[in-house]
């Protein structure tokens, strides 16, 4: 399914509706981010997904995370919310979801890097090399985000 995501754009659908979901900043002992490349944009962006009934959110954080990447995680710290509504992402089936979106930084733990249909690239990516992807604005802040250290937040799964 295509995405499209819209940033304070007049032209915009209005919002039909609201999805928690995460993404992580995974960084691996060499200080590389975990990177993946989505199968519904073709942008470049930090792991994640939509939360689900009966998970915590540092579960929603390990699935994802391994659904899409093959790497298995462990949950850190929070390190921002993000709820502008004037961030949508229209679907080609008609749903235009409001962003809200939570981040985390988390470790790698095991598992190899392989793709998935909601991926079709995945890389470990040194952060200076990160201003050569196609990454959205607002993934961008994100990452920035999660790599400020001085804005983790305790988080208890």
């Amino acid at each position: 399914m295509g995405r499209i995501d819209y940033l304070h754009d007049p032209d915009a659908p209005p919002a039909n509706s609201v999805v928690p979901s995460v993404v992580a900043l995974v960084e691996n002992e060499a200080g590389q981010v975990l990177m993946i490349k989505r199968s519904d944009n073709g942008r470049w962006a930090l792991p994640g997904g939509g939360h689900d009934v009966g998970e915590s959110i540092s579960d929603t954080v390990v699935r994802e995370v391994w659904e899409e990447t093959g790497i298995k995680v462990e949950v850190l710290s929070m390190t921002g919310i993000y709820t502008d509504p004037g961030h949508v992402l229209a679907y080609d089936d008609g749903e235009v979801r409001q962003q809200f979106s939570m981040c985390f930084r988390a470790r790698p733990v095991g598992g190899d890097v392989r793709t998935s249909s909601e991926t079709t690239q995945v890389r470990w990516v040194a952060p200076a090399d990160l201003t050569e992807f196609d990454v959205h604005p607002t993934m961008r802040l994100r990452i920035e985000h999660a790599m400020d250290r001085t804005r983790t937040v305790p988080y208890i799964g």
